[in-house]
């Protein structure tokens, strides 16, 4: 038998000066057995970084084909497609293809090796940007059933508020080809 994803529940309250989005977002996770606490709270990040009407979660890790997350318009056409970890150049060239914007969010203590050697690979890309957030090990004990987040951005800085606890994410833009 299948171990089932277990779902988790998350209040977002977004102040994103940089983008004018001041909202608050009641979120459903699904976790999947496989899924660390860490890439769970960077696909939350990445939501709150990209926060949309149309932003959603996809089936992800289930679905092979699918992203992270993905802001799709009212036709099914695909405008930001957000991948999180260490897609190969493969995933991003295809996803490069199919969306308006791919915007990759790396983490994990490779993610610098991993695009010196990949930004070659995937110059030929002109709709990309690639983040690394530099501290995430340290956002996986945020990862509960029920979570509440308070998240500012201002001039790409991301600040998040969990509880007691208020802190700067840490992030590095290693590509943007919106700038």
């Amino acid at each position: 038998m299948a171990i089932k994803s277990t779902i988790l529940k998350a209040e977002l309250d977004i102040s994103d000066m940089d983008r004018h989005h001041y909202e608050s977002h009641a979120l459903t996770l699904a976790r999947h057995p496989s899924e660390t606490d860490e890439r769970l709270m960077v696909r939350l990040l990445a939501y709150a970084l990209n926060a949309h009407e149309f932003l959603a979660f996809s089936d992800g890790i289930d679905s092979a084909d699918d992203p992270a997350l993905w802001q799709r318009d009212l036709t099914g056409i695909i405008e930001v497609w957000i991948d999180v970890g260490q897609p190969d150049e493969k995933r991003i060239l295809k996803a490069s293809g199919k969306a308006d914007q791919v915007v990759v969010y790396a983490y994990g203590s490779s993610a610098t090796s991993w695009w010196e050697q990949l930004a070659p690979k995937v110059e030929r890309a002109k709709n990309l940007k690639v983040v690394q957030f530099t501290e995430a090990s340290s956002l996986g004990k945020y990862a509960q059933k029920a979570m509440s987040f308070h998240c500012m951005i201002e001039e790409g800085h991301l600040w998040l508020t969990a509880g007691d606890d208020n802190f700067e994410v840490k992030m590095v833009t290693l590509r943007d080809d919106n700038e």
